[in-house]
């Protein structure tokens, strides 16, 4: 079960993973994700869907190398298999033709964004990708966003590949020069603080994918607690996917910071583990 069929690294820290799961791919829907545990005493990690193909029996996984457990999964190879894989989890994405759609995503944020600009495009609206990264070599996706999309801008803070700049630049020009009926921004949290604060001021709805708060996955732990327009939601059970404008992401930035530590060091344990072999 869950064996992977496939594997390509975008770079050196983020990888693809093409995994069987015949009965997720049936069910997944735009903004589910998964649950996944590498070995027995592994710990739970949730991964949104990047994609899924039904016929083939398999969904297609990012994941970026930032702690342990996200690097024993990239260490996988094609034919190991996942000891546990979980879902479809989450709310789906609302999808429907709103007409024009600003779809925004940020590092391996373009990877759960994928589904949604397809739904979105299959939906008969009109769609205008914004992805962006540090530098060209963390540019992921870009061929498969572009399927989707009436335009794409891609951006890069170097200024390597693309336009310079970040992604609120390339959403100003866009709101500037047309009417966006939805927006909807996936990314480190610092990026869609700004991205809505941007669409915020065009009086553009405004979605943003929470998911990188999340442990546990189920609801179980707390640790995703987020408070949404003065209330306290689970990103796991009741999101990932919020109304931008009424997130407290001032908020989530601290509470992101409360592992960071214990993760640093164990990361360090595990690599110097592994030198020692």
């Amino acid at each position: 079960m869950n064996k992977i069929v496939d594997k390509e690294f975008f770079s050196e820290n983020v990888v693809r993973l093409e995994i069987e799961a015949p009965r997720i791919a049936k069910a997944r829907r735009a903004g589910h994700f998964v649950i996944v545990k590498v070995g027995k005493n592994g710990e739970r990690i949730p991964l949104t869907i990047a994609s899924a193909n039904p016929e083939k029996g398999t969904i297609t996984l990012v994941v970026q190398r930032v702690g342990v457990s996200s690097r024993r999964l990239a260490e996988l190879n094609i034919g190991d298999e996942i000891t546990d894989l979980v879902g479809p989890l989450g709310q789906a994405t609302h999808i429907e033709n709103f007409g024009t759609v600003l779809a925004c995503g940020g590092g391996v944020g373009v990877a759960p964004l994928l589904p949604i600009v397809e739904a979105m495009k299959k939906a008969g609206n009109k769609v205008i990708t914004v992805i962006a990264a540090r530098t060209k070599d963390l540019i992921i996706l870009e061929d498969q966003i572009k399927q989707y999309s009436d335009e794409l801008i891609v951006m890069t803070d170097d200024g390597t590949y693309g336009e310079k700049g970040l992604v609120t630049d390339a959403m100003e020009k866009v709101l500037q020069r047309e009417k966006v009926d939805l927006s909807v921004v996936i990314g480190p949290a610092i990026m869609m603080k700004f991205a809505s604060l941007t669409t915020e001021k065009y009086e553009v709805p405004t979605y943003a994918s929470l998911n990188t708060i999340m442990v546990d996955g189920t609801g179980m732990c707390g640790a995703c607690r987020i408070t949404v327009g003065g209330k306290t939601k689970f990103v796991c059970v009741d999101g990932p996917e919020f109304d931008a404008h009424k997130v407290d992401f001032d908020e989530m930035l601290l509470r992101l910071n409360g592992y960071k530590e214990i993760e640093k060091e164990a990361e360090q344990n595990y690599l110097h583990s592994k030198d020692k072999k």
